[in-house]
């Protein structure tokens, strides 16, 4: 996969980098916060190959990639100027408000934004941790080993000083000094304080007690306290002038928070992570058989909606106050019915594309990563969902009964069962093998009718016969080759092959008798389907989305009925110049793959009155690509 066309052809189809107010990404999205969410081209991003889907929730539109989204983002940052590689803006200049929120979605966001960008890293601390167990359970390792003391501080390090790595990420979040938010990290954690709160001592400041608290491995006190960080920090900034204020806001800010903190903030903090555990595990003691049905069955609905994120901190900080979680086993049943069910629709789709997908989200799943699986098969099929749903169901009511615990924070998945080593682990392995048959089952016999088997993926319907046909020119000016564009992702063909025109005028014919698909709200492109089955790309020029409409005036509408020779979208090349952009336009067979050859207009014909000839695969039949 060319991850910089695709990166490129996202960025220009969500509208440019001008359209982001923040970008980051998970395991396997790219997440944006989007000045406006009516610039982005939806349709024609779902259609990029290496994109699965589009999830518009919890205030962030997100481009679900996969396994490789680590490195689309790392080739979006770099194209979209995008100065942090974890979540960044896209200008050292205040960013223009994206649109309202509410303040559920603003939570979520904020909660993703803290804990996503290390997840891997807590998943992998978590494995390591039960491999450690396991390896003690089996006598293969020794506690008082070195090689035990040494992998143990490797696993536990990060759960230990967890309050630092929460403070680096809800500092980006909050957009506060981090290394002010992670010196208040630490001091929660500085050992002579350690020492003396765990011996329950009490400490005066100034006079006022200190309550012996302990916050290794906590959650909510350090969120709580970089929060009111965010709200002192201004202050004091308009307290001193700029020539004195990168020392003395620091300072006042650490003289002011770690007492602070300590004193009022902490405390609170601590107050409100005891009660969510205790009323996490009163609801969980009183009906854990529910308990297991409803989140092994509507985990996956929660990752849809986004909302999963509220269960993090929760998971994380029963941990932390006692040493165990029970909703995690339970997630993983729900995780495990997803990849049964996905192996299911490997085995009966006739689809090539679909049978590929669902091969390798079935693995990915088994590992915890079930997106692809959601979106780009079960949710997408949708009657394997609903299969996947019930297997959960039964899995974690299973699991539920059990009671089994989960030593350590980790992603729900195969590779997390070292961690419910110990009460209900038996429980667990049936849970989960009960779960994944379940939804393996269920699929293969109530989710893939004959119909929904044979059906090709939604980007493949079938239309009409191709028939040959012929494209003109939609503007006048110099023709040249597409391959010499100064776009990448023109240049290499990847949307299709076609040509190039350096204009002489300013208005955008239509090349042949058709119907619009697709119109830009920004003018800059125009997709037109021809009466014979070609998918028509014409973009005026690179980089022009970023003029948001300016120095363009579009003439149609989508699914207009159009003539050759009509006059689509009028621009002045002039002024675009004089913004510095290049306004060559390129005109794009988007279904190039159903053509047995795209031919380009030979200059040398002196007769000549077309751009391209299009000969149609023998009984060709195509699949319609919006652009």
């Amino acid at each position: 996969m060319d991850y910089s066309a695709l990166a490129q052809a996202i960025l220009t189809n969500i509208g440019g980098k001008d359209n982001i107010s923040k970008a980051w990404h998970c395991a396997t999205r790219l997440r944006f916060n989007l000045k406006s969410t009516d610039q982005a081209n939806t349709e024609a991003i779902e259609n990029l190959d290496g994109v699965i889907t589009v999830v518009q929730s919890a205030g962030q539109y997100q481009v679900v990639i996969g396994n490789a989204v680590a490195k689309v983002f790392a080739a979006l940052a770099e194209l979209a100027g995008l100065d942090n590689p974890d979540a960044a803006s896209t200008s050292a200049q205040p960013a223009e408000p994206a649109e309202k929120q509410n303040v559920l979605n603003r939570f979520i966001a904020f909660i993703s934004g803290v804990f996503s960008p290390f997840l891997g890293a807590l998943a992998g601390a978590g494995i390591l941790k039960g491999l450690l167990a396991l390896a003690v359970a089996f006598n293969w390792i020794a506690t008082s080993s070195g090689q035990y003391k040494i992998w143990y501080a490797a696993g536990d390090a990060l759960f230990y000083f967890l309050p630092v790595f929460l403070a680096i990420t809800a500092a980006k979040q909050l957009k506060v000094n981090q290394f002010v938010a992670v010196s208040l990290g630490a001091a929660l954690l500085y050992p002579t304080l350690v020492t003396v709160m765990s011996q329950s001592t009490t400490l005066h400041f100034f006079g006022i007690p200190v309550m012996p608290t302990t916050y290794t491995s906590t959650v909510i006190p350090i969120l709580l306290t970089v929060w009111v960080l965010s709200y002192l920090e201004p202050l004091l900034d308009k307290c001193f002038p700029s020539s004195i204020r990168n020392i003395f806001t620091p300072l006042f800010s650490l003289v002011i928070m770690v007492p602070l903190t300590l004193l009022v903030v902490g405390p609170i903090g601590g107050l409100i992570g005891n009660g969510l555990a205790t009323g996490v595990m009163a609801i969980y003691n009183f009906m854990p058989i529910v308990a297991g049905i409803i989140m092994g069955a509507f985990w996956q609905v929660f990752v849809i909606f986004g909302v999963h994120w509220t269960f993090v901190p929760l998971m994380m900080n029963n941990i932390a106050k006692m040493g165990y979680d029970t909703l995690l086993p339970i997630l993983s049943a729900a995780v495990l019915s997803q990849a049964g069910a996905a192996l299911a629709v490997f085995f009966r789709s006739k689809d090539t594309k679909m049978k590929a997908l669902a091969g390798s989200s079935f693995v990915t799943a088994l590992f915890g990563i079930t997106e692809p699986t959601i979106y780009g098969v079960t949710l997408k099929l949708k009657r394997p969902f609903y299969c996947a749903i019930a297997g959960g169901a039964l899995g974690g009511a299973i699991i539920g009964a059990a009671g089994t615990h989960a030593s350590s924070f980790t992603l729900p998945s195969l590779l997390a069962l070292p961690t419910f080593l110990g009460r209900g682990f038996m429980g667990e392995v049936i849970g989960l093998l009960v779960a994944f048959l379940g939804g393996l089952f269920f699929t293969m016999f109530f989710g893939m009718g004959k119909a929904t088997a044979n059906k090709p993926a939604d980007n493949q319907t079938p239309v009409a016969h191709l028939d040959n046909d012929t494209i003109t020119a939609p503007v006048d000016g110099t023709i040249i080759p597409l391959t010499s564009v100064h776009d990448e992702v023109f240049a290499s063909e990847a949307m299709g092959k076609g040509l190039a025109i350096v204009p002489t005028n300013g208005e955008v014919k239509a090349p042949v008798d058709g119907t619009i698909t697709a119109v830009y709200p920004t003018g800059h492109a125009i997709g037109i389907t021809s009466k014979s089955g070609a998918e028509i790309l014409i973009h005026v020029g690179i980089n022009t989305v970023q003029l948001n409409g300016k120095y363009f005036e579009t003439l149609v509408k989508q699914n207009q009925a159009v003539h050759r020779g009509d006059v689509l979208t009028k621009f002045d090349a002039a002024k675009i110049k004089a913004a510095g952009y290049d306004t060559t336009v390129m005109v794009i067979i988007t279904n190039t793959n159903q053509y047995q050859a795209v031919t380009a207009t030979d200059a040398t014909e002196a007769d000549h009155n077309w751009l391209l000839k299009l000969q149609p695969k023998p009984n060709s039949k195509g699949a319609t690509v919006n652009v």
